[in-house]
């Protein structure tokens, strides 16, 4: 048997010598115990709101009636640790990790089931169409059979729990509700970046401080410079860093680049040194050249090395994926002497000398050319990254095809 959040709502609740003991007000969970069974139901009695507990209910369908009498049922004194079904989730903005979209929540179908020896309910789903609506507006105005006659008329719109993420954004009880991101973590940044760019400011933090640094990192990647700003101005320095060493280096430069000086610096101040070189370095550059453009995350080896030397920088490089088409061949004084695609080191014999599978013409440009120039590079040679040299031809960083795509869609 299945009901609606809203149906159990004000319906009385009867004690075991069956008199009405009081009448539903709520529903409650504990997320932190089980993520979707309802721990009890609020009942408002005489003597005040009291919680009745799964265990002590006896049958729900035709009303409810409880297995103990009212002066047993605890006194409700706050919802620490609870979540309140009508408080807490109707109405809210939800995650739709399934959807990959943000919903709001019109009504919650929960499920009858047998538990440990007594009646249990379970979340269901949500509803997030018009029939969790209309059924809201409508009930207790139009007799029971003539609204659930309308009801059958309009099509559902159902999330299953599974596939539901909830947005808490109160500090205090955020900690106390947290329900397990991991479903949103394992959408795609880009789907990620569309859900954020949904939710009011307090939403998006609240959503950035539940995923790890890498999810969050590859998440504001994708979303647009100024979104990108107020969600770092909204958290803490610690945190920020924590996130922004995640990001590729040119990312990392864009976004510090359109802080504030201070708040830059405080984020800088926060990052591991090595991380923190980087991204000041590029913060040097125009963002309008090559060398704005540039990561220096990228992969070079010396010219001498074989196919086998390749694979095994493979394994260890810890840069984005962006930048694995291309392997560069350099000099020991790092300057730039050849490029191998990655195609041809798939195809190749472990001792095959790399220099054998350079590809001809080398294509590169220097730091201080203009993007507009940088682009036709790309579109004139097919390229999918574009070494950037310094004035002595050493290599200094490359720049990827999503970074052009990304210059070409801000000037649309």
């Amino acid at each position: 048997m299945n009901f609606a959040l809203t149906e159990l709502l004000r319906v009385p609740v009867q004690d075991p010598g069956g008199s009405i003991a009081g009448r539903v007000r709520e529903v409650a969970f504990c997320p932190q115990d089980d993520a979707a069974r309802v721990s009890a139901l609020i009942v408002r009695t005489s003597s005040g709101d009291r919680l009745l507990g799964l265990g002590q209910i006896a049958s729900i369908n035709g009303g409810i009636k409880a297995r103990t009498a009212v002066s047993e049922w605890p006194p409700f004194v706050g919802s620490e640790g609870m979540l309140l079904l009508t408080r807490d989730l109707l109405d809210q903005q939800i995650i739709d990790v399934h959807g990959r979209k943000v919903v709001r929540v019109n009504d919650v179908d929960l499920n009858e089931e047998p538990f440990e020896g007594h009646v249990a309910l379970r979340m269901a789903s949500v509803d997030v169409g018009a029939r969790g609506a209309v059924r809201r507006l409508l009930r207790g105005l139009v007799p029971a059979p003539a609204l659930r006659a309308l009801l059958k008329k309009i099509p559902p719109r159902m999330i299953p729990w599974e596939f539901v993420d909830l947005i808490e954004t109160d500090p205090a009880r955020r900690v106390k509700l947290k329900i397990s991101h991991e479903l949103l973590a394992k959408l795609h940044p880009a789907d990620i970046a569309d859900i954020i760019e949904e939710l009011a400011p307090a939403e998006r933090e609240a959503v950035f401080e539940t995923l790890d640094e890498e999810v969050a990192a590859d998440a504001l990647e994708e979303i647009t410079p100024k979104l990108q700003r107020s969600i770092v101005e909204s958290l803490d320095s610690d945190r920020a860093a924590d996130i922004v060493e995640e990001m590729d280096p040119d990312a990392a430069a864009d976004l510090l680049g359109d802080l504030s000086a201070e708040t830059s610096a405080e984020i800088l101040g926060e990052m591991e040194q090595e991380q923190r070189d980087e991204v000041s370095e590029l913060l040097g550059f125009q963002e309008n050249t090559a060398a704005g453009r540039m990561t220096t995350e990228y992969m070079a080896i010396d010219k001498r090395s074989t196919a086998n030397d390749a694979i095994e920088m493979l394994r260890n490089f810890e840069g984005g994926i962006e930048s694995l088409s291309t392997i560069y061949l350099i000099e020991p004084d790092e300057k730039l002497v050849g490029a191998v695609p990655l195609s041809k080191l798939v195809l190749a014999t472990h001792d095959t000398a790399l220099a054998q599978l350079a590809v001809e013409p080398l294509i590169s440009t220097h730091a201080g050319v203009g993007e507009k120039e940088v682009a036709e590079l790309f579109d004139k040679y097919n390229l999918l990254t574009l070494p950037v040299v310094d004035e002595s031809g050493k290599l200094t960083g490359v720049i990827t095809a999503d970074d052009i795509i990304s210059l070409l869609r801000s000037k649309l």
